[in-house]
């Protein structure tokens, strides 16, 4: 691996921002969500942060702009955790993984009992 200070500080930018979104967040948009992973660019100047969220599709959306206007607020806390030169710009997203992976299983046990139900 060529840049390993990159790939710690993901880990560290991962664990601070599960633990602040679990503890520090006070904005109600904010729901049931789980940082799913980190990816900071080899220059160290943005980080992408995937999040995972429970809800409709509305509730999914509000979390999503909460997360986005609290970014300040989480830089913020980030810099007294973490003793970077520079801390990486903050980018929310929806990581879709598990609604995926839920709806290739439904499809796919879908077809398992529709062939069950089909005589040979």
């Amino acid at each position: 691996m060529r840049f390993k200070r990159a790939h710690r500080i993901q880990e560290l930018i991962h664990e601070a921002i599960s633990k602040l979104i679990q503890s520090g967040l006070k904005d109600p948009r904010v729901g049931f969500t789980t940082v799913t992973k980190v990816e900071v660019s080899d220059n160290l100047k943005h980080a992408k942060i995937f999040v995972s969220m429970m809800g409709s599709e509305q509730e999914k959306a509000d979390t999503l702009a909460g997360l986005k206007s609290a970014k300040g607020f989480i830089r913020n806390a980030l810099s007294k955790n973490l003793y970077l030169k520079f801390l990486p710009e903050l980018e929310f997203r929806q990581d879709d993984n598990a609604d995926h992976a839920e709806k290739i299983s439904r499809i796919l046990h879908e077809l398992h009992s529709e062939s069950s139900r089909q005589p040979l």
